[in-house]
C-alpha cells in the first residue's frame, strides 16, 4: 500500500503555526494603533484547550479543578470488535502565593476500557494513579504597553499505570512547558502558544523492565468572544514521540486539530471543553510505516474537559 501524498511536510507545521501567531501579532499592532487599548479583563490561565494560558491567580486565591483528558480510538489488532477509550481525570487544588507563582497538587485518576487494540492488553479498569504537584511563574503580565504574557509551568507526575497500555508500573513524568499568549483585539481575541517538553521513565511491575521515553509538541490557539461569557476558536497541537527521555530516536509524529469552548459560567467558575482529531501523522514501525496516521503513540481523538471555581 502506497503511502498518501501529503500537500506539505509535517515538519513545517510548527513553523507554520508560530508564522501564523507572528501574523496576528501584526493585527493587533494595527488595531492598537487605532486607538483601541483597553485593559485586558479576560483570564487566560484557563481559556485555551489543550494550550494553557500564562496567568496566575493573585496574591491569596485559591481553586478547585477537575481536569479531564480522555484519549479515543487506536488501531484494531485483529478481527472482530475493538474498541479503546481512556480517560485521567486531575483533582487539583490550586494556591498562589503571589500573583506571579502558583502551586498546585493534584490527585489523578485513570478509567479505562480496550480491547483488540494492537500492542494494547484487554483490559478494563477504573482506578487511583497518583499524583502531580503543577509549578507556574509568569515572567512577564500582559499590560497595556505590551499586551502579551510569557510563564514557564512544571508538573512532576507519579502514575502507577502507564498510559497507553494500562500496564501496572511506576511512571515518573515531567510536563514542561514554556508558554505565550497575546490579547491580539482588546476584549476581542487572544492567541496562546506552547512548547511543550516531557519526558517519562516507567519500571513495570513484575517484570522489572525500564521503559524511558519523551514527547515534543507545539501548541496554538486563538479564542474569540462570541458573548460576555462564551469564548469560541480553533486549536493546533503537532507531537513528535521519542525513545529515551531525552528526545534519543525519533518514534513518529502526529498533528491535531479541534475547536475549543470556554464558557463563564459565573464569576468565579469556568468549564472549557476541547475536542482534537488526528489529521495526518507516521509511524516509523516498519509494521505501520504505510499507514496514514500515527495510532501506536497517539490516539486518534483526544477530548479535554476542564471546570473549576476559585475563591
Amino acid at each position: 500500500m502506497s503511502r498518501p501524498v501529503l500537500p506539505y511536510h509535517p515538519r513545517s507545521l510548527p513553523r507554520a503555526l508560530l508564522f501564523a501567531i507572528a501574523l496576528a501579532g501584526a493585527g493587533m499592532v494595527e488595531a492598537r494603533a487605532a486607538g483601541g487599548d483597553a485593559p485586558d479583563t479576560v483570564d487566560t490561565e484557563n481559556l485555551f484547550g489543550f494550550t494553557e494560558g500564562t496567568d496566575t491567580g493573585k496574591k491569596g486565591e485559591q481553586e478547585i479543578v477537575v481536569d479531564a483528558i480522555g484519549r479515543f480510538s487506536k488501531r484494531r489488532g485483529g478481527p472482530g470488535m475493538s474498541g479503546y477509550g481512556a480517560a485521567e481525570p486531575i483533582v487539583s487544588y490550586q494556591i498562589d502565593p503571589t500573583d506571579e507563582f502558583s502551586i498546585e497538587p493534584g490527585l489523578q485518576f485513570e478509567a479505562r476500557d480496550t480491547r483488540n487494540i494492537a500492542g494494547v492488553p484487554n483490559k478494563r479498569l477504573g482506578t487511583f494513579n497518583g499524583g502531580s504537584v503543577e509549578l507556574k511563574y509568569q515572567f512577564h503580565t500582559r499590560s497595556d504597553d505590551a499586551p502579551f504574557g510569557i510563564a514557564l509551568q512544571a508538573e512532576p507526575l507519579f502514575s502507577r499505570v502507564t498510559p497507553i497500555e494500562g500496564q501496572g508500573a511506576d511512571v515518573f513524568s515531567m510536563d514542561t512547558r514554556l508558554m505565550v499568549d497575546a490579547r491580539l483585539i482588546p476584549d476581542r481575541l487572544w492567541a496562546g502558544v506552547n512548547l511543550i517538553y516531557d519526558p517519562s521513565v516507567a519500571r513495570l511491575k513484575g517484570a522489572g523492565e525500564t521503559d524511558r521515553s519523551s514527547n515534543l509538541s507545539l501548541s496554538g490557539t486563538v479564542m474569540a468572544r462570541i458573548t460576555d461569557t462564551l469564548f469560541l476558536g480553533p486549536e493546533l497541537r503537532a507531537l513528535r514521540a521519542y525513545d529515551g527521555a531525552f528526545l534519543n530516536r525519533f518514534l513518529g509524529h502526529a498533528v491535531f486539530a479541534g475547536p475549543v469552548l470556554h464558557y463563564q459560567v459565573s464569576k468565579k467558575g469556568f468549564l472549557t471543553v476541547a475536542y482534537a482529531t488526528q489529521l495526518i501523522g507516521h509511524d516509523r514501525s516498519q509494521a505501520f510505516a504505510d499507514r496514514a496516521f500515527n495510532l501506536t503513540q497517539f490516539a486518534r481523538h483526544n477530548l479535554r474537559i476542564r471546570f473549576g471555581i476559585d475563591f
